[in-house]
């Protein structure tokens, strides 16, 4: 047989079964960082080097939303739900508060989806939704082989849970298949940031999907490793963003060094943005952190995909994304079934992450407002019965209000201020019109979370009735 043929059957062979491996995923979740920190977004006095090869590597959106605060974007993350369905509109701190979880049998897991596809699976870091103490094998239900997590303000056995550990930082209290323990002089992130690259080790000949969230860049403000002498709250802040930067870049190293970055998505985001006490300038702008608010520094996030092998490179994306697409899109990649008996909200992005949809697929995405949540006698509850949202399309943005009411209609590409309100100027009334027909397709009330019901600890919250809580709000009859 003629040489040259040979190699192109080899190359077809080659091309096939690489074409048929199915890809690793690893989503790196930063806690607190809006894109006024991040160089390759316009962010100012700041440099993040492995943060920007990974966007020039691959794509950069402009229009990825997350919700304004921790627990709902990390539950639409896990069930590719939207808080209104799901229950977790506003924030609950399991280990904190106590009652409330995250439970395992009422909601859907994209970790135990992506087991059903043939994937080994693993979590390291925050995670804030159980309590350990009580469901010391959470992470297993919610479907990760393996885990590494701070704790989340437990208190421990030996301080009779009565003082609680903070502490996710230095000397951090962490929370593996070994138990609960403090890892004196270590710092908790490079906890987190070594186990997920032992994980890869030890599973890179077979497909893995890991779900990072990396617990910096959080309160407290602190020194790192390779900054241990920086003061200010303002210094620590920079050091803890480089310091997210040099995890990043060992861990896309680690990929290199083992032959599997040409099969391995890296998607790198972030649960809300900043935290309001600390502001940077992006573009010549000065912009205030938005954590917790659903104007665009709260809720359109930093979102980089990249895989040499599969996603394009150079690109940047007007496409709309959120967090609720994550199921579908990992689903598709996987090869795996949706989990029976549930709906879900989001859609696949996945030809948009290979660069065969520059559109993509959604007319719109959607954000909610976030505060803590209420403990009445009924259990955790949101504190609205309709919490306030956004709803926007690549130009025009929708505040609703707690009554389901259009609030303001911004134009987010003119007007990066969002104070400009359209709603009242005839020329805009049938981009008012569409959003609000949006609206009408949502519930007219949220739901609450849904968990089983545990025996109460010493450490759980008390709880308020129903009618204490903001009266002025419950809708009437």
């Amino acid at each position: 047989m003629n040489k040259l043929v040979i190699l192109a059957s080899s190359l077809a062979v080659t091309t096939t079964v690489q074409a048929a491996q199915k890809p690793n995923i690893v989503f790196i979740l930063i806690d607190d960082l809006g894109k006024e920190w991040l160089s390759c977004y316009g962010g100012e006095g700041i440099q993040t080097p492995n943060i920007d090869k990974l966007a020039k590597g691959g794509i950069r959106f402009e229009n990825a939303y997350s919700m304004p605060q921790c627990t709902p974007s990390r539950v639409c993350l896990m069930t590719g739900q939207y808080p209104y369905k799901s229950g977790w509109v506003n924030h609950w701190d399991a280990p904190r508060w106590g009652t409330g979880y995250f439970d395992w049998k009422h909601n859907p897991s994209v970790a135990r989806m992506m087991k059903s596809a043939g994937y080994t699976t693993a979590v390291a870091g925050k995670w804030q939704l159980n309590d350990f103490r009580v469901q010391p094998d959470a992470m297993v239900k919610h479907g990760f082989d393996d885990y590494c997590m701070w704790t989340g303000a437990e208190s421990s056995k030996e301080k009779n849970h009565t003082k609680k550990s903070d502490k996710r930082y230095w000397n951090p209290y962490i929370h593996t298949k070994s138990g609960s323990k403090v890892y004196k002089g270590e710092f908790g992130p490079d906890v987190y940031n070594q186990f997920v690259l032992d994980f890869i080790t030890k599973n890179r000949e077979k497909p893995f999907f890991i779900y990072y969230p990396m617990a910096l860049t959080h309160l407290p403000y602190t020194t790192t490793p390779l900054e241990k002498k920086v003061k200010s709250s303002k210094d620590k802040h920079k050091a803890m963003v480089r310091y997210t930067d040099h995890l990043l870049g060992k861990l896309t190293n680690h990929l290199d060094t083992l032959g599997i970055r040409d099969n391995t998505i890296v998607i790198w985001t972030c649960d809300n943005g900043t935290a309001h006490s600390i502001s940077n300038m992006r573009n010549g702008r000065k912009v205030v952190g938005g954590k917790t608010k659903t104007t665009e520094n709260g809720v359109n996030t930093p979102f980089i995909v990249n895989c040499p092998g599969l996603i394009p490179a150079g690109q940047v994306s007007n496409a709309l994304v959120d967090f609720t697409d994550m199921y579908k899109t990992f689903a598709d990649f996987a090869g795996a079934a949706l989990e029976k008996g549930y709906e879900f909200d989001g859609q696949s992005a996945k030809n948009v992450f290979l660069g065969k949809d520059n559109e993509g697929t959604r007319d719109w995405i959607l954000a909610m407002g976030s505060l803590p949540a209420v403990l009445t006698d009924k259990g955790v509850e949101s504190i609205y019965y309709f919490r306030d949202r956004v709803i926007r399309d690549k130009r025009f943005k929708l505040f609703v209000n707690t009554k389901g009411k259009p609030e303001k209609l911004i134009d987010v590409v003119n007007d990066l201020d969002e104070k400009n309100d359209l709603s009242k100027k005839p020329e805009f009334q049938e981009v008012l019109k569409k959003f609000m027909a949006v609206v009408k397709t949502l519930p007219k009330k949220d739901n609450d979370p849904k968990y089983d019901v545990l025996p109460k600890n010493s450490w759980d919250k008390k709880g308020k009735t129903k009618s204490q809580v903001h009266k002025k709000d419950q809708p009437k009859g």
